[in-house]
């Protein structure tokens, strides 16, 4: 399968500051790309620079093949993007608006008739094609900004976080139809920070941090990249130091904690790590109340690969 878009040791720096740090990313036709990062990884320099919309210092972008220049207006035909903050006309209608933006691709007035009918059918604003945007709800406005960004038929789609405020009919109906664009052949490149979302729908995951791509895989190979491969928690009234210690020995268990009647148990492999600590608590004679497994989260992989500290927005 072709690469779609291919980055070479890309840098970028804001005099003292190196935003893009040799960055390199391959995507190929077809997939739902992840792009995760902490604010300030460099997630959104990447996409402009991919874009063209920004200069860099050194490296090399091919999109569709081609080199990627501010001028590559063929390639820029085949890529629609929907960003985080909403992009529309207050004085144009809903119909209105994604006739506008469908037209400054499509020149032939039936196609884009056809065309603006199909993005407000997928968006379901059917019923709101007369509305003005100042009248739409947050989630109906996300969808008409995504109307808007995808009414030409892109093949190469960038969503930045088209979730943000919206309410969970809404977020269903956009991940739905994010799907439903990758299976009409459109590939996608996502940016979130709803873990749970870029876990459900991306095929293929990058996570970025300082400039560079630190993860890539599957959301199964990032999951196996980190140390973590189950925890157990169990509802106790409380733990001596003697009986925590004898759950930090059970095997392949490297951290036990005891706090606010939960004791967590992390374990690094192992089949039957369950099993072994309610045998610990059988022996032990401790009373516990609900005792729950949970496997690693995308959300894990991402604290633990980057960190926990909170980083500064950007």
């Amino acid at each position: 399968m072709a690469a779609v878009i291919e980055v070479e040791n890309l840098v970028k720096r804001y005099k003292e500051l190196v935003a893009l740090d040799h960055f390199n990313l391959t995507i190929q036709e077809g997939e739902i790309f992840g792009l995760l990062g902490p604010n300030g990884s460099g997630k959104t320099t990447a996409i402009s620079a991919i874009l063209s919309l920004l200069k860099y210092d050194k490296g090399r972008i091919r999109v569709f093949g081609k080199q990627m220049r501010p001028d590559s207006y063929d390639s820029k035909r085949e890529i629609g993007v929907v960003l985080q903050n909403v992009a529309v006309f207050q004085e144009l209608t809903v119909y209105e608006n994604i006739d506008y933006f469908c037209g400054l691709y499509i020149r032939d007035k039936e196609t884009r008739r056809n065309y603006t009918e199909e993005a407000i059918r997928f968006a379901g604003l059917d019923e709101f094609r007369r509305f003005y945007p100042k009248k739409l709800s947050g989630g109906l406005l996300r969808r008409l900004n995504i109307a808007c960004g995808i009414a030409h038929k892109p093949k190469l789609i960038f969503f930045d976080e088209p979730t943000v405020a919206v309410d969970p009919q809404s977020r269903n109906h956009i991940l739905e139809g994010i799907v439903e664009l990758n299976r009409q052949g459109a590939t996608i490149v996502y940016t979130s920070h709803y873990m749970e979302e870029v876990e459900q729908i991306c095929t293929r995951i990058a996570i970025m941090d300082k400039g560079q791509n630190i993860a890539i895989g599957t959301k199964e190979e990032l999951k196996k990249m980190i140390k973590n491969t189950e925890t157990v928690t169990v509802e106790v009234s409380g733990l001596d130091e003697a009986q925590l210690s004898g759950f930090r020995d059970l095997e392949h268990a490297y951290e036990a904690v005891c706090a606010e009647g939960r004791l967590c148990i992390r374990f690094c492999g192992g089949a039957q790590n369950l099993i072994h600590v309610l045998e610990r608590l059988s022996s032990e004679e401790i009373p516990f109340g609900r005792v729950y497994t949970e496997l690693p989260t995308l959300n894990d992989v991402f604290l633990e690969i980057t960190g926990k500290q909170l980083r500064d927005q950007g």
